[in-house]
This record gives structure tokens, C-alpha cells and sequence, in this order.
């Protein structure tokens, strides 16, 4: 094995110790007066109390798939019993991402209210280095996990002398296990931490903004803590370990179609170049990131806080372009690579790595234009909250729609075009440039919700006008990069679940899918209407919880005097049981479904049927997230707008007018949009087909079962003519007796 495997981990042990580091220095900052630690504390503890619940059922969950995935590695000749550890290792290291980032959220959470008392710049520092740990975290476990697991399965798999063979057959299919581990979890994480956040943020404003006209974050409402608790299961925990589930399936989808390569001249890796070049550019991104992250920074209160995140953000990709050149170059053979009938250079792999971060780019320049303040299709939205609420619905609904539109035709430029560049392993390696700098980009979606708990703190804790003015700033920021990360995901998502496709394909021996024919229209159809009826049961969950959180506030409001004039406590525990009690029960169906159906679908109808659902479910997916996505982030951003005084017609309104209340209403109805269902979708099409690539050894026609089934069918023919000549000639030496 080359010495170059061994880098892999090694980059992500030296990323664990640059964040463990970090983590350190956020620790020694301020954490405030004793009221602001009573705060956050508590706001820990919910959290604590959240992962705790969710993991007592995902183990259940995760022992149950782990003995079926085993059991079935015995019965196929390219998979292996060791599938079913793999899962475990995947759906532990995925967990413990999601823990890490919570965990440094709910201490950077107070550290940046105290560091906004002194300026903009120290809060800054405070709230993206708490972001940077998080990241730096989740993408360093992933590429120790998958390189690790990967020298450990190469070196009891895989004959040297046959190095794309049987074996490595088998370590890849067992790496599915590891990602099928990670994306289980982190849909599950992703849902249920959405129905959280969501039912207890659709709950505080209900009652607290619309009906009590109170402040957001204001500790009379006792949905307020319950609020900012999800603020870390759903956009912290929840998004570590959806983006540590999109990173480890979209390095392995490109090491899958890496395998069928063919090569005219050889490399300098033992034949496996192709199967090492995206977990290397992983670990590249990772030190890129952390390199990126250094230009993070203002100079004083009036410093740009978005430009400053840009700068790091463009530095992170613009190293990894730099750097990702020569690493092509060198790792691939010089000659003529060709995957499935197309050929291509280790040129134009670079070239298709170098699309990837393009479209990337543009998916979240477009994500931007349609849902940032002072841009046309928010100021749309904003314009039509002055006739009424029905009218910013119907404004929200069509801004969503038409921002598929662009997105739409860049996915489709840049999926033709790499494919056009290296065939399939273009379309996969795309992918892989595109999520190389995901520590950078999870650090700035962390940066986030950080900001968004240190608001509501500053404001819990009574902290001067300017303290909630800094944090409002950095909280403003995070709410564009939080919408922009969401266009970046989708787009990485909708390249990940094609080359999983194509990978699925190989493996189940398909050569191709012909939608002709009526069972694969069907499939077709099938796939398409998944998308719709997992974010009915995602949205439908938080308004069943959200409805529970307004009776209880109601409740308290009604029976507890003394909380409006603020002389009494609300008992904000129990809206936080609320929320975790709910989420809990209802993420269990929409995460079944994604696992369930390709396996009834495969296993009933074939591998065929089977594709052409998971094309469905793509196709429809991609869509919708997108529409949900940007739908609650225009609807977000047109109530901020009435923050500053937002003008309509010529007159500006403010906070408590009507048209607030119309957008106050909008929000609300976009928050699960783009916190529950619409994140999900990119986690939803991904974890279909990585269970279809992990079941397709069992329901497909195997490449080893058709070269032996072939040597068997030639054998019988062999012998069938020599039979038939033996008989032949008896019967010619018997007719020539009989004549004499």
C-alpha cells in the first residue's frame, strides 16, 4: 500500500489537534455575570437532554440494521460480514460530530454575548472560532474514519496482485456500510432536530411575538429557552452531522466509480490512484480550511462582517484549486483513463474538480440574491406583507418557485459538462472538489446559530442596547450564510446522488434504465412523489408540536401572574420537554421511509425499477429543498426587514405595525421550510441511494455471478458439442458395421 494512504488520516489527526486547540482558547474566554452562565446552562442542559433521548432510540435503531447489514454480507461473494461493524463506526462518528459541535455552541454561545460587551471584533473572533471547532471537528472525523477504515479493510481484503479486483469490491461495499451509518444518523438528527427548533420557534412567536407583542428572545416568553436550545440541536448538532454524512458519501461514491477506471499507463500508486485521489483532496480541504479560516477577522465595529467571512470562504477554494493541480496530475497516469466508454486525461479530471467549486459558487450567489434583505425578491415579499398576510404567503410561495429556476440550469450545466470532461467520475470528482473546504463552510453555517443564541441571551440578560446591537449584526450575517450553506449542500447533494447512481448502476450490473418501460415509469413516479409526502410528515410534525407549545404558553401566560410584569418565572422546562418529547416520536416515519423504500423497491421489482425511483426521488428532491430553502429564507429575511424600518410605497414601518405581523406570519410558516423539510431533502435523496448501493450486490446481476454463470454456460456448451460429436461418431461407426 503507498505511503500516500497514510496521509490521509494523518492530515485528519492534525486537524483534531488545531481543533481541540481552538476549543481550548474558546474555553478561557469570559462567560459573563451569573445570570448570563444561568442561562446558558440551561440552554445546555436542553440540548444535553435532546441527544441523550435521540440517541437512546437510534441505538436500538443502529443495533437492529447493524445485524441485518452482517447477516447479509454472508450471503454475497462481494460484500462481507465486517458491513455491519463498518455501519456502527459510521453512526458513532457521525453522532459524536453532531455532539461536538453542540457542545462548543453552547459554550461560545455565552462567551460571544460577553465579548460583544467590549466590540464587534472580539465577538467576531469569539462566535466563528467556536464555528471553526465545529468544523474543523466534523471534517477531521471523517476523513480519519474513512481512511482508517480504509487501510484497515485494503490490508484484509485486497491481494496485491489484484488490486481492483474482487477485493477491493469488497472494502468498497463495506465503506458503504460506513456511510449508510453516517447518513442514517444525520437524517434522523436532521429531522428531528428540525421538529424541535421549529415547534418551539413557531411556538415563541405565535404567542409571544404576534399575541403578546412582546420581543423576540424576551424571558416573560417561556418558549424562549426551548427556542434557543434548538438553535444547537437543529442548526448545529443536527447540520454537523448532515454535512459529515454528505462529505463521507460523496468521497465514497467517487472512490466507487474511481474502481472501473481503466487506465492505458500506470501510476505511482499501485493501480488505485483513481479510488485515493478524493480522500487526499478531502484531507488537502481540510488544511486548506484551517489556512482560510485565519482571514476571518474585522478591525473595528464598523468592520465587514460578510466580507470578512467571503475572504476566508474564497481563500479555502482558491487553495484547494491551487493545490488540487498538481495533486492531480502527479497521483493519475499520464495516459488515457476511460470509465464506461468515455475517455479523459487526468487533465480534465482537474478540469471537472475546478467546475465543481464553480457551481458551488454560483449555488450560493443565487441562494443569496433570493433570500438577503434589500434584494428584489425580498423587498417583493416585504412589498405584499402591506396588504395582508394572505398576500405574503402568496409573494413567499412564488419567490421559492421561481429561485429553482437558475439553480436548476447550473446543476445541469455543470452535471453535462463535467460528464463531458471525465464521464461519470467527472460528475463524482466535481462533487468531492465542490466539499473539499466543508470544514470552512460548516464553520461559517456554525458561526450562525452561535450569534442567534448570544442575541437571545444579551437579551434575556438585560445587557445594554449596543451589546444586542453587535450580536444582531453578526446575527444578521448568519442568517445569509445559514440560506447560502443550504444552496451549497443541495448542490453538492444533487452531484453526490448521481454519482451514487451511477455507482449503484455498476454494481447491480445495469447498463441502462429504459423509462419505456411501464414498471420503471412507475418506479419513476413513485421516487417523485417521496420528496412531497416526507416533508408533509416533517412539516405536518411541527405544527402538531408547535400547537402543543402555544397551549402550554397560553397556559402560563394565563395561569402564572406575574410573568408579563416580569416579577415571576416561567417554567421554561416544560416547553423544553415539549419540543424533545415531540421531536423524538415524530422523526421516526419520515427517516423510515427513506430507508425502507428502496429496499421494498429492490427487492420486489428489481434493480432496474429501483433506478428509476431513485432518479425520481433526485430529481424531486433537489427541487424541493430548494424551493423550501430559499421560500423560508426570503420569508425570514423580509420580517427582519421591518427591524431597521422597511419602506413601503414611501412609508417606512417598523416592529408591531401590520405589515410586521403579515411577515411575522410569513416566517412562521417558512420556518419549518427551511429548517425541517427543506435541509432534509439533500440527506433523503443521498441516503436512498446509498441503501440501493449497499443492497444492490443482493438484487442485481453481479459482475462475478455473470463472468461465472457465463464460464458455466460455456462449459456446459463445450462439453454439449463434444457429446454430440462423440454421438456422432458412434453412430457412423455403428451405420458402417450394419452395411457391412
Amino acid at each position: 500500500m503507498s505511503n500516500i494512504t497514510y496521509l490521509v488520516p494523518a492530515l485528519g489527526l492534525i486537524g483534531l489537534l488545531v481543533m481541540f486547540f481552538k476549543r481550548g482558547w474558546v474555553v478561557k474566554q469570559d462567560s459573563g455575570s451569573p445570570q448570563m452562565k444561568e442561562i446558558a446552562d440551561a440552554i445546555a442542559d436542553g440540548a444535553l437532554a435532546f441527544l441523550k433521548a435521540e440517541w437512546r432510540v437510534l441505538i436500538i435503531f443502529g443495533i437492529i440494521v447493524s445485524i441485518l447489514l452482517g447477516y447479509s454480507g454472508t450471503l454475497v461473494e462481494n460484500s462481507s460480514p465486517f458491513i455491519g461493524i463498518s455501519f456502527v463506526v459510521g453512526a458513532f462518528i457521525s453522532a459524536f460530530a453532531g455532539y461536538i459541535g453542540m457542545n462548543i455552541a453552547t459554550k461560545s454561545n455565552v462567551r460571544t454575548t460577553q465579548a460583544a460587551r467590549t466590540s464587534l471584533t472580539k465577538a467576531l473572533e469569539v462566535s466563528f472560532t467556536g464555528g471553526s471547532v465545529m468544523g474543523i471537528g466534523v471534517a477531521s472525523l471523517a476523513v480519519i474514519g474513512l481512511g482508517g477504515l480504509f487501510i484497515i479493510l485494503y490490508s484484509v481484503f485486497v491481494d496485491p496482485a489484484d488490486v481492483n479486483g474482487l477485493g477491493m469490491e469488497k472494502v468498497l461495499e463495506v465503506l458503504a456500510g460506513f456511510s449508510l451509518g453516517a447518513e442514517s444518523i444525520a437524517l434522523f438528527a436532521r429531522v428531528g432536530g428540525g421538529i424541535y427548533t421549529k415547534a418551539a420557534d413557531v411556538g415563541a412567536d405565535l404567542v409571544g411575538k404576534v399575541e403578546a407583542g412582546i420581543p423576540e428572545d424576551d424571558p416573560r416568553n417561556p418558549a424562549t429557552i426551548a427556542d434557543n436550545v434548538g438553535d444547537n440541536v437543529g442548526d448545529v448538532a443536527g447540520m454537523g452531522a448532515d454535512l459529515f454524512g454528505s462529505y463521507v458519501a460523496t468521497i465514497l461514491a467517487t472512490m466507487v466509480l474511481g474502481r472501473e477506471i481503466v487506465a492505458q499507463g500506470t501510476d505511482n500508486f499501485g493501480g488505485i490512484a483513481p479510488i485515493l485521489l478524493p480522500m487526499v483532496i478531502a484531507g488537502m480541504g481540510l488544511i486548506a480550511s484551517i489556512i482560510g479560516m485565519l482571514l476571518v477577522r474585522v478591525g473595528d465595529d464598523n468592520g465587514n462582517v460578510q466580507g470578512a467571512l467571503n475572504r476566508g470562504n474564497w481563500g479555502s477554494i482558491i487553495i484547494v484549486l491551487v493545490v488540487s493541480y498538481p495533486l492531480t496530475i502527479w497521483m493519475l497516469p499520464e495516459g488515457t483513463l476511460t470509465i464506461r466508454g468515455v475517455d479523459f486525461t487526468s487533465m480534465d479530471v482537474y478540469l471537472a474538480i475546478l467546475l465543481g467549486s464553480i457551481v458551488g459558487a454560483i449555488m450560493s450567489m443565487v441562494t443569496e440574491f433570493y433570500t438577503a434583505m434589500g434584494k428584489r425578491p425580498v423587498q417583493s415579499i416585504v412589498n405584499q406583507s402591506s396588504t395582508g398576510h394572505a398576500t405574503n404567503i402568496i409573494g413567499g410561495l412564488s419567490v421559492g418557485m421561481e429561485s429553482t429556476v437558475i439553480p436548476t440550469l447550473v446543476l445541469a450545466a455543470g452535471i453535462f459538462i463535467s460528464y463531458e470532461f471525465a464521464g461519470l467520475y467527472g460528475v463524482a470528482i466535481a462533487a468531492a472538489g465542490m466539499m473539499a473546504t466543508t470544514a470552512m463552510q460548516l464553520a461559517i453555517d456554525a458561526f450562525g446559530p452561535i450569534a442567534d443564541n448570544a442575541g437571545g441571551i444579551a437579551e434575556m440578560s438585560h445587557l445594554p442596547e449596543e451589546v444586542r446591537g453587535r450580536t444582531d449584526i453578526l446575527d444578521a450575517v448568519g442568517n445569509t450564510t445559514a440560506a447560502t450553506g443550504k444552496g451549497f449542500a443541495i448542490a453538492s447533494a444533487a452531484l453526490t446522488s448521481l454519482a451514487l447512481f451511477a455507482a449503484f448502476c455498476g454494481v447491480a450490473g445495469i447498463n441502462s434504465i429504459d423509462i419505456y418501460k411501464a414498471n420503471v415509469l412507475a418506479g419513476l413516479f413513485v421516487g417523485a412523489m417521496i420528496p412531497f409526502i416526507f416533508s408533509s410528515l416533517a412539516i405536518a410534525a411541527v405544527g402538531r408540536a408547535a400547537m402543543k407549545m402555544v397551549e402550554e404558553v397560553r397556559r402560563q401566560f394565563r395561569e402564572i401572574p406575574g410573568i408579563m410584569e416580569g416579577t415571576a418565572r416561567p417554567e421554561y422546562e416544560k416547553c423544553v420537554a415539549i419540543s424533545t418529547q415531540a421531536s423524538i416520536r415524530e422523526m421516526v416515519a419520515p427517516g423510515l421511509i427513506a430507508l425502507i423504500v428502496p429496499v421494498l423497491v429492490g427487492f420486489l421489482f428489481g434493480p432496474e425499477v429501483l433506478g428509476g425511483t431513485l432518479a425520481g426521488v433526485t430529481v424531486s428532491g433537489v427541487l424541493m429543498g430548494i424551493f423550501q430553502n430559499n421560500a423560508g429564507g426570503a420569508w425570514d429575511n423580509a420580517k427582519k426587514s421591518f427591524e431597521k424600518g422597511a419602506v413601503i410605497n414611501g412609508e417606512t414601518f417598523y416592529k408591531k405595525s401590520e405589515p410586521h405581523k403579515a411577515a411575522v406570519t410569513g416566517d412562521t410558516v417558512g420556518d419549518p421550510f427551511k429548517d425541517t423539510s427543506g435541509p432534509s431533502m439533500n440527506i433523503l435523496i443521498k441516503l436512498m441511494s446509498i441503501v440501493s448501493l449497499v443492497i444492490a450486490p443482493h438484487i442485481g446481476t453481479n459482475k462475478h455471478a455473470e463472468s461465472m454463470n457465463l464460464k458455466i454456460k460455456t462449459e456446459v456448451k463445450v462439453t454439449a458439442e463434444k457429446a454430440q460429436v462423440k454421438a456422432d461418431q458412434l453412430f457412423a461407426s455403428h451405420q458402417a458395421k450394419v452395411l457391412k
